[in-house]
């Protein structure tokens, strides 16, 4: 798993950035293309110059709406384009050295997806019945089960053949097309050893001359080594880690971070957790931390072990606050510009220090699997060493919080390499 070790991810929502509606796409199987997808052509060599090596794409497959309520998941969503507009988008990332991992929505698809709408017609001996988890004594007649109360969400049979047969195809279908690996959307909600039988078959389909199929699955709590151990897949989202970056530093609490660094060095021994400050689903770090908490939480986030991902335009200093109602996701996936240079000048100053924080990364490369270790822990100033797993390289991180957010790296000779309060 060569190149995944050296990966960092612009993580894109592309419904939201390309500027796609959203809940008014009930036509969405009908529509006629519309190249939207390409919006993102323009922004590749921003993100190489951020100095991420791939594309974390949200769903991009036909939907309902929001693209988590899947219609067809062998065909790009009309609202974004088409496959052509697809394979230019793998050629450009390509010819730029980025890799690609897809949101696969495996868990539930639409509560319209024809094959849904045939077994509920058809009955439960039909072809199509097997792969949805339907009621079929339910007292009103046949009915779905949904996903977390989300009637629009109906469940696939997790425990049926024909579902790993499908999830299999799936997959296979856009490795083949030229993407790196899967993002497994609600994995938690899926037993798995429903995983563990789908991937081996997906690895050996998909591992060719540009290396190894990565998998990541979303689990936001739980026994996170006993996930990957039983599923198969390479990584999860370290949850419980962006919960304590945010927290304690919002809260001047640094203890909860020693403790979940403690949590996540034992995590390290068995995988590389998929490491964040911010994603489509969460309020943005700078509405939640300001501008300055914001560059001190991506520095915690750029000297621990992980695969770490930039959500995109938290490298931008962009706000927004999620909200548990309809359209409450709204604010965190917003459209973008057509292009990087009509971007406000406000976001400079957030860029800069993105560049400067994964360029130290990157010319430290054993931080992706080294462990830390407390050197001071108070409530406001807390120090951590962080040591590579072979060798003796070290960097020393002090967090204080005393006046301001800020944030001081060190190397093995005490010489400041990196420090907030310069800029």
């Amino acid at each position: 798993m060569g190149w995944v070790e050296h990966a960092i991810w612009w993580h894109v929502y592309p419904l939201g950035f390309c500027g796609a509606p959203i809940r008014d796409a009930d036509a969405a199987l009908d529509a006629p293309p519309v190249p939207r997808l390409r919006r993102l052509l323009a922004w590749l060599d921003y993100a190489v110059e951020l100095g991420c090596s791939g594309l974390l794409l949200g769903p991009i497959f036909a939907s309902a709406t929001h693209g988590y309520d899947s219609l067809d998941q062998f065909r790009i969503d009309p609202r974004l384009g088409d496959e052509s507009d697809f394979a230019d988008l793998v050629d450009a990332c390509r010819a730029r050295g980025l890799r690609i991992v897809l949101d696969g929505v495996f868990s539930h698809v639409s509560d319209r997806h024809p094959a849904l709408l045939r077994a509920l017609r058809e009955g439960p001996g039909s072809d199509a019945a097997a792969l949805f988890d339907i009621d079929w004594e339910h007292a009103g007649g046949p009915a779905p089960r949904v996903f977390e109360g989300h009637g629009s969400l109906a469940r696939l049979n997790h425990a049926a053949p024909q579902t790993v047969d499908y999830v299999q195809r799936v997959m296979t279908h856009w490795l083949d097309r030229g993407i790196d690996g899967w993002r497994l959307d609600a994995a938690y909600s899926v037993d798995p050893a429903f995983w563990a039988r789908v991937l081996p078959g997906v690895r050996a389909a998909g591992d060719t001359a540009r290396g190894n199929t990565w998998f990541l699955g979303e689990v936001i709590h739980g026994d996170y080594a006993g996930f990957v151990s039983a599923s198969g897949v390479d990584s999860v989202t370290q949850y419980e880690l962006w919960k304590a970056i945010w927290s304690s530093l919002e809260s001047g609490n640094l203890f909860e971070l020693d403790w979940a660094l403690k949590r996540h060095n034992g995590f390290l021994e068995t995988f590389l957790p998929n490491t964040f400050i911010g994603n489509h689903d969460v309020t943005r770090i700078a509405s939640t931390l300001g501008a300055r908490g914001a560059v001190t939480a991506l520095a915690i986030l750029m000297t621990v072990g992980g695969i770490p991902s930039i959500y995109a335009g938290d490298e931008q200093g962009f706000t927004g606050v999620k909200e548990q109602r309809l359209g409450g996701d709204d604010a965190v996936r917003p459209a973008f510009p057509d292009r990087p240079d009509q971007l406000a000048t406000w976001g400079n100053h957030l860029y800069r220090s993105h560049q400067d924080l994964i360029g130290l990364r990157r010319r430290h490369p054993w931080l992706t699997s080294a462990t830390t270790e407390a050197v001071h822990r108070s409530n406001k100033r807390y120090t951590y060493r962080v040591r590579a797993a072979e060798g003796s390289a070290f960097l020393d991180v002090t967090i204080d919080l005393d006046h301001a957010p800020n944030a001081v790296i060190r190397d093995a000779e005490g010489q400041v390499l990196w420090s907030q309060a310069a800029r």
